[in-house]
């Protein structure tokens, strides 16, 4: 199996006349990299082999990193991470196990900081600053997700499984398939909800239609769901008449904000990193109010630590800038808060998915490197693919070591009441 980076050699890229700038950037940044205290990265450049970090360390993670031109160490300086990623998009420094790479950097926050410090700062702050500016209006909202879902649904049927699941799976054995983790995570959460064939439901965010599907066709409930994609919605609403319930599925073209009605259950899908932190109030705001008094919600969301989120939300890191425009990850914290100052719900359930997670982002990957002559095939640039292939790995590092999660969150309206002789899942667990 090939991936993308590893598909560059020092000769793919021009090299640069070496200007004291390289050079003195070049020992700023080894400098830098003594201060890994986790794991062990070997730094290779034209001008010779560097170790950093710890050679005996019980982590055992070590990495490789080629650098195929000293101008990425000034780029690094003067620009800081992202700086950096977009360096690794040009094909101009490769690594062995970028996951490792990642890991090992979040296992040393003094040296992952300082990344962005400096004279990196400067960069940051810009970044930072032209990203928050502006909240997602509908029509910003409609251009972020336009960005990544209609890149195209034959771009993502080549590495998602069967259902077209784009979020975490549980995976329930070592011997789980992809397509099975994504339809347990689906009928979980449909479990918590008790779904019952006179339920009127309502999903924030389509996807590609899988848990409409699963749920209409399983418990016979009726389901208003609801995308701002365009290709979703073509998807989702063919793949509902192919299935001959369309008399069950109602499929919207429409922002969240717009949905009208009242509903006996609502889910959502890993949908709320996209509404922006101008807009969780508002989120749940909404949720609240599409559902009757006794009525019960389930968010699966990605979430970020809670010491974590507020430096990463006034932050324009490679994901926000390249991979999920307008995005912001919340914090288990962050969405309680605003759940119960502008929200009528109860807490009735937390489950946490995180390492389900890192196993997903694998998967996804692994099918992406195979399958990645016939995404070429598709006319994707090379820079492209690589951003990809970065943006799996660098998730899945963040999911291993737990820097980000995942959590299934269960929240009750006042008069709702836990059904008996149901086979929900207990409550609250992890």
């Amino acid at each position: 199996m090939t991936d993308v980076s590893r598909s560059v050699s020092f000769e793919d890229v021009p090299r640069r006349r070496d200007s004291l700038l390289d050079l003195w950037a070049r020992k700023l940044v080894l400098r830098l990299c003594r201060r890994i205290t986790a794991g062990h990265v070997t730094i290779v450049d034209p001008l010779g082999r560097s170790a950093c970090g710890v050679p005996d360390d019980s982590s055992s993670m070590s990495a490789c990193v080629r650098i195929h031109d000293l101008g990425v160490y000034r780029s690094l300086a003067f620009g800081g991470s992202n700086a950096l990623f977009e360096a690794y998009m040009d094909g101009r420094w490769t690594c062995d196990d970028v996951v490792a790479l990642v890991r090992i950097f979040v296992r040393s926050p003094d040296c992952m900081n300082a990344t962005d410090g400096g004279l990196a700062r400067f960069a940051t702050a810009a970044h930072a600053f032209l990203r928050n500016l502006l909240p997602n209006s509908r029509g910003r909202a409609r251009a972020h997700i336009a960005a990544h879902y209609d890149l195209g649904n034959d771009f993502f049927r080549l590495f998602l499984d069967e259902t077209m699941t784009y979020s975490a799976g549980i995976f329930e054995s070592p011997e789980t398939t992809l397509r099975e983790a994504s339809i347990a995570k689906i009928d979980r959460l449909c479990r918590k909800l008790t779904l019952k064939p006179d339920d009127n439901i309502v999903e924030i965010g389509s996807g590609w239609g899988a848990l409409e599907l699963h749920a209409a066709g399983n418990s016979s409930c009726r389901v208003t769901t609801t995308t701002i994609s365009r290709e979703q919605f073509e998807w989702t609403r063919r793949r509902v008449d192919e299935a001959g319930l369309a008399h069950r599925v109602t499929v919207l073209k429409k922002d969240y904000r717009d949905l009208e009605g009242r509903f006996d259950k609502l889910v959502s899908v890993e949908m709320i990193e996209a509404v922006g932190r101008h807009h969780f109030d508002t989120f749940f705001r909404t949720c609240a109010q599409l559902l009757k008094p006794d009525g019960l919600m389930a968010l699966q969301a990605i979430v970020i630590s809670d010491q974590a989120y507020e430096t990463a939300r006034k932050t324009c890191d490679f994901i926000k800038k390249y991979i999920f425009p307008g995005s912001c990850i919340p914090s288990v914290t962050k969405m309680m808060d605003c759940v119960s100052r502008v929200t009528d719900f109860r807490p009735a359930g937390l489950e946490e998915l995180t390492p389900h997670y890192a196993r997903t982002l694998r998967e996804w990957r692994r099918n992406f490197l195979t399958n990645l002559p016939a995404i070429r095939a598709l006319g994707y640039p090379e820079r492209f693919l690589r951003a990809w292939e970065l943006y799996f790995c660098y998730c899945e590092g963040g999911f291993e070591e737990r820097y980000i999660g995942s959590v299934q969150l269960l929240l009750a309206k006042p008069l709702h009441r836990s059904d008996r002789g149901t086979t929900a899942l207990p409550h609250w667990s992890c």
